[in-house]
């Protein structure tokens, strides 16, 4: 029987409830994020043992293996619970040697979402967010590439448009083309350079899914999490999602895992309790 919502659900819009505590696939392709996982059984148990623990949120896209986590997430989940929200993005190919191009040629993108659709088995996609080059300097326009995934929406092959590694204005360039319903961004306790985007997005009603919501920590920001872990009875790292739930009533999270026991922990994460003085402390990480 599957379990209540991990730390609540986000609602983008009448057809899209989302769990705040999501999983990240990213982690189920081999070292590198490139070719099969080493334990395909262990892929598919993790996946399967997510949806049992409520989680009704899965992050994905084709260019994970490539083709191998959206083939893993079929295998695993097809046909899909009607709760289950798959959230996709598009923006990139993989090269021979593993290596990551950013590939946002409008036809191109339109290639990868109904590569996206095969390889998941599905005829629409719940969101896809367009992801941005990692080598951009974040003022570059989206107006092309966005119109050609709000085509696509228009279609009926997607029914709602996300961004990744966006900046404001960049958001604000694609909400005049489409609704933005999710914001796909690096931040974590010791990395907050989008506090103010996070605080749009809840004023908005936007998801913001933070990336490596575990990465960045210095020893002395985890000696912080440390001792706000032991008086909460909790691992530093279920202190860092829990402050993060707290931080945005529109926070979703993305933690990756290809361990059922590690998912198992960062799901509890959403139980854990921060009195005001633990908040506190964590705020001060990013001051």
């Amino acid at each position: 029987m599957t379990a209540s919502v991990p730390g609540g659900v986000v609602k983008l819009a009448d057809d899209l409830v989302i769990s705040r505590m999501g999983f990240g696939a990213m982690q189920l392709a081999g070292p590198g994020v490139t070719g099969p996982p080493k334990d395909r059984a262990q892929s598919i148990a993790v996946l399967r043992e997510a949806v049992n623990l409520g989680v009704t949120h899965i992050d994905t896209s084709d260019f994970y293996g490539p083709f191998v986590v959206n083939e893993l997430i079929r295998e695993a989940l097809h046909l899909y619970p009607a709760a289950l929200r798959i959230v996709t993005k598009v923006g990139a190919r993989r090269g021979q040697d593993g290596s990551w191009h950013s590939a946002l040629d409008p036809a191109d993108l339109k290639r990868q979402v109904r590569e996206n659709l095969e390889h998941l088995d599905l005829e629409v996609l719940d969101v896809v967010n367009l992801r941005l080059s990692a080598e951009g300097t974040g003022e570059e326009s989206v107006a092309e590439q966005f119109g050609a995934l709000a085509d696509l929406r228009k279609d009926g092959l997607i029914r709602h448009l996300g961004m990744s590694a966006a900046t404001d204005a960049q958001i604000t360039e694609a909400q005049a083309i489409a609704p933005v319903v999710t914001v796909q961004n690096l931040y974590n306790v010791a990395n907050r350079a989008d506090d103010g985007l996070v605080d749009r997005c809840a004023a908005e009603n936007i998801a913001y899914a933070a990336y490596f919501p575990l990465g960045g920590f210095t020893p002395l920001q985890s000696a912080t999490l440390t001792g706000v872990a032991q008086r909460a009875g909790a691992t530093p790292q279920q202190v860092a999602l829990a402050w993060l739930l707290h931080r945005s009533p529109t926070m979703a999270l993305i933690p990756g895992t290809s361990s059922v026991a590690h998912l198992r922990e960062n799901v509890a994460a959403a139980d854990v309790a921060l009195p005001p003085d633990a908040v506190a402390e964590l705020d001060a990480i990013g001051g």
